[in-house]
């Protein structure tokens, strides 16, 4: 479902939602100041509809086509993330995940006391408090009551008000009484808020928190590939400490395997296999929302760690010097004439191209005779194999 613009009394913002019910909701405070066609709020919070949550994003920035003279009718508060989350409690769910990037970050973090039904706390490019924002500024100004603050392509209007809410000392109390999960993602070339601030967040949460770096990323995450990188990680760790306890369901038995249309509707899977996880999509292109790799990315990735665990395995019992193995499948459709090793000779036939590769001091002998054990891995074996599948209708379900 496309964004809506939504108001509500002291800001307003983005609302998504899922195509099916939420499973969950969040509140997103965008960086201030990523104006123009920066992805990082929107790759963000895309992450995490794909996962069944409603997502309200508060946006307080403006562009370069607003003059410096202009006013800004929306200031960034932390009484505006408070009302967002009962905005959200009326209209989808009670927020339990807040994601504050930039200025957003202490903004969500210095909520926290007034909102005791989050669980977790996610931090982007985020200063640990209002210190880290004066250093910004020019001396003069660090004291008005209120002024006009330039980020990169982005202005705001800062108040002092606001400034004495995210103060170092409030966001650090605020984590230290968090009992939630808390995840930091940082920036390590951030040229507006340095790696310090990442680690004072850290070291601050009253549980061990995670911390990942966003190398070769901006403060705005301006690059599709960064902001790409940052809701992959986030889209995750949220459905982990945020969503529903999938996890308590009892383990399926060795072999099985279950498959169920995931929460958000569309193309998206979830899948089971013993105690863990997992999700199949389609991409984007094909209608899909490409919040997991496709079926046959799966069965491709099936092949391959069954050729790396075979190899592994066959190399440590001859103790062979075998540093790492990687294995890159690509899977095509070929015609059955052009197959030298094919039975059919009509139609098109699957074909999995398979590139191993074997790092380590190994001599000629030791790296064909691997390559060899390559091809019985079991899997290899099960896809050249006749495969009976048989398909029975399940009515354990039936109303």
């Amino acid at each position: 479902m496309s964004p809506r613009a939504v108001s509500f009394p002291g800001g307003g913002g983005w609302l998504e939602l899922p195509p099916a019910a939420p499973e969950a909701s969040a509140v997103l405070v965008s960086c201030f100041a990523c104006v123009g066609h920066s992805p990082g709020p929107e790759r963000l919070a895309r992450a995490l509809v794909t996962r069944g949550f409603a997502v309200l994003r508060l946006d307080f920035t403006q562009g370069p086509d607003v003059g410096a003279e202009e006013r800004l009718d929306t200031v960034p508060s932390v009484d505006a993330v408070v009302a967002a989350s009962a905005f959200l409690a009326t209209h989808a769910q009670v927020p339990r995940l807040l994601v504050g990037h930039s200025l957003g970050g202490p903004a969500v973090v210095a909520a926290l006391p007034r909102l005791p039904e989050v669980a977790a706390v996610a931090l982007v490019n985020a200063p640990a408090g209002a210190d880290d924002v004066r250093t910004l500024l020019p001396p003069a100004e660090r004291d008005e009551a209120e002024r006009l603050f330039a980020l990169g392509p982005g202005r705001l209007r800062l108040t002092r008000d606001f400034l004495t809410a995210i103060e170092g000392a409030a966001v650090s109390k605020a984590l230290g009484a968090f009992p939630g999960a808390l995840l930091v993602l940082h920036a390590s070339e951030d040229r507006y808020v340095g790696l310090d601030s990442a680690r004072r967040l850290v070291t601050g949460a009253r549980r061990p928190a995670s911390l990942v770096m966003l190398d070769g990323a901006d403060h705005f995450l301006s690059r599709p590939e960064d902001a790409a990188y940052a809701a992959d990680v986030l889209g995750p760790w949220a459905a982990r400490h945020v969503a529903p306890v999938r996890e308590r369901e009892k383990p399926l038995p060795e072999g099985q395997v279950e498959v169920r249309e995931a929460p958000e509707g569309g193309f998206a899977q979830d899948i089971r296999v013993g105690t863990h996880w997992l999700r199949a999509d389609e991409p984007l292109a094909l209608g899909g929302q490409d919040s997991g790799p496709t079926p046959y990315g799966l069965l491709g990735a099936a092949l391959g760690a069954c050729t790396s665990m075979t190899v592994r395995m066959y190399a440590d019992r001859h103790g062979w010097p075998l540093t790492r193995v990687r294995v890159r499948l690509e899977h095509d459709k070929v015609h059955a004439k052009d197959c030298a090793e094919c039975e059919s000779r009509v139609g098109r036939v699957d074909r999995l191209e398979r590139l191993v590769q074997l790092e380590g001091p190994l001599t000629d002998e030791q790296r064909a005779r691997l390559m060899h054990i390559a091809d019985l891995c079991p899997v290899h074996r099960t896809l050249e194999s006749m495969v009976d599948v048989r398909t029975r209708w399940d009515d354990s379900s039936t109303e």
